[in-house]
């Protein structure tokens, strides 16, 4: 992914994390039971801090496109999508293999800052 598609993937998902962050505030509280809840908000937490993240990642690369920047916006964009798209539906009783996913999706969010973190090792003291 590039800079620019990084851009609107994190409005996009920050959109929609505030969304269902909102959701599940509101809608779901009295709907679903507590434990539910607490992994519908984990994925709407996950999602709005890792869009932010994903957000810097898009706009340092769009400053100077470098591999493990651009990396970083597709590892961040995956992890996303796959750890929170596991976990809203689990909430709503949706599969328990559905379970098994996040983990994934966690690893990608991992994978992200350790790219971030390898580039700003290349950074200038």
């Amino acid at each position: 992914m590039n800079g620019r598609s990084g851009v609107i993937a994190a409005g996009l998902l920050g959109a929609l994390g505030v969304a269902a962050g909102a959701f599940g505030a509101h809608a779901l509280r009295g709907t679903i039971d507590g434990r539910s809840l607490e992994i519908w908000q984990t994925a709407a937490h996950y999602q709005q801090v890792h869009a932010a993240a994903l957000l810097g990642a898009a706009l340092w690369a769009m400053r100077e496109p470098r591999p493990l920047r651009r990396l970083a916006i597709a590892l961040f964009t995956a992890g996303i999508v796959v750890f929170a798209g596991a976990l809203y539906p689990l909430a709503l009783g949706g599969p328990k293999i559905l379970g098994a996913l996040a983990p994934f999706g966690g690893m990608c969010l991992i994978g992200g800052w350790l790219s971030l973190a390898i580039e700003g090792l290349k950074l200038p003291r």
